[in-house]
């Protein structure tokens, strides 16, 4: 993409729901739904790495995976009424077709693409041919507001159409999605963004400075990974262009926890917040089911962000977990950029 061709995507003025001002504005994240229950799959849809994933499903992974659950935490989310929701991949487990129409219907449950931004996982991409059902269903909710991205196609899974990274405009909020969704072999769930399109996200964080700038990935890209087999595989080039171009925060999912660490960006430290996934049952050994608000306020120079987690308590129902402000200072935990998992049912106001 051409610096002229980034100009006029980010001065094209499509802002969205642009709130008074001293108004917070409110963003939503969850991530990680892996809607169930699981559509039966036929012998020839099993005939690939989707096998492997079923026997997953059927001997454990539905017991974690709850649709009450994430049925209390989208009513929970719809009560809040934020000015934006964002879903950070992972809303199907082996991609068969009947999986991405029934995630659709589930994102209409959370408002008009408009209002809704989704970045795919791996899970979304779980075979080669992912990509063609899921731009089918999910496109207007992975869309620039210009109906396109600002930049050329990242193949995820083989013939889709959805351009990467896309922009959307929000009052003083600017939502840069972006795809780390590969097929990998069996037993891997490694993430890739490509040269290309870190090159373009930099483009767009770079005319976007006196926005604040909010990057949806799915993979965290923090350092260290969790796992060499779930790591996002150019990490390092992803923050090397933030730590030159800055950015406001950065929401994750993938790992299936609470965590809060810091990169280098742009002479500061940037925020990296991650979720557990939105239908994982209480009183499991996982973290339960959460999501994030965070109220952005104030302007360029003076950003200010509060995070307030919600999920399930041990009785199923959603309440407050705890509530924090991002700072882009020192990292948050030393300064070192090192990813904390922490349980929020454990700590603050849910004891």
């Amino acid at each position: 993409m051409s610096r002229g061709s980034v100009n006029q995507v980010v001065a094209s003025d499509a802002v969205v729901g642009e709130g008074a001002v001293g108004t917070p504005f409110v963003l939503a994240h969850l991530s990680d739904p892996h809607l169930g229950p699981l559509p039966r799959p036929g012998l020839r849809e099993l005939a690939s790495k989707r096998l492997i994933g079923y026997i997953n499903w059927r001997h454990g992974r539905h017991r974690v995976h709850l649709p009450d659950a994430l049925d209390a935490i989208t009513r929970d989310l719809r009560a809040a009424r934020p000015d934006h929701v964002t879903v950070t991949g992972d809303l199907v487990n082996i991609a068969l077709p009947a999986e991405f129409a029934q995630a659709r219907r589930w994102l209409e449950s959370l408002g008009p693409p408009a209002d809704v931004s989704v970045v795919p996982g791996n899970h979304d991409a779980y075979v080669a041919a992912a990509g063609l059902h899921r731009d089918r269903h999910w496109a207007p909710y992975m869309e620039g507001d210009d109906g396109r991205s600002g930049s050329a196609q990242h193949s995820v899974g083989g013939g889709e159409k959805t351009l990467f990274p896309y922009l959307r405009r929000r009052g003083r909020v600017a939502l840069i999605g972006l795809s780390t969704a590969i097929a990998t072999p069996p037993f891997m769930a490694t993430g890739r963004l490509g040269d290309p399109q870190i090159a373009r996200m930099a483009e767009l964080l770079g005319a976007l400075r006196t926005l604040f700038r909010v990057v949806m990935i799915h993979h965290p890209p923090a350092a260290p990974p969790s796992a060499h087999h779930k790591r996002l595989i150019d990490a390092g080039a992803f923050r090397q262009a933030i730590a030159a171009t800055g950015a406001e925060l950065i929401i994750h999912g993938h790992d299936h926890v609470h965590a809060l660490a810091s990169i280098e960006g742009n002479g500061g430290r940037v925020p990296v917040v991650g979720v557990p996934s939105a239908s994982a049952g209480a009183g499991i050994k996982h973290h339960a089911g959460a999501y994030n608000l965070y109220r952005i306020g104030g302007g360029p120079d003076d950003w200010s962000c509060e995070v307030v987690s919600r999920g399930l308590r041990p009785s199923g129902a959603v309440a407050e977990l705890n509530r924090y402000a991002l700072s882009w200072g020192a990292g948050p935990f030393g300064g070192n950029g090192a990813t904390r998992n922490f349980n929020r049912n454990a700590s603050g106001t849910d004891r």
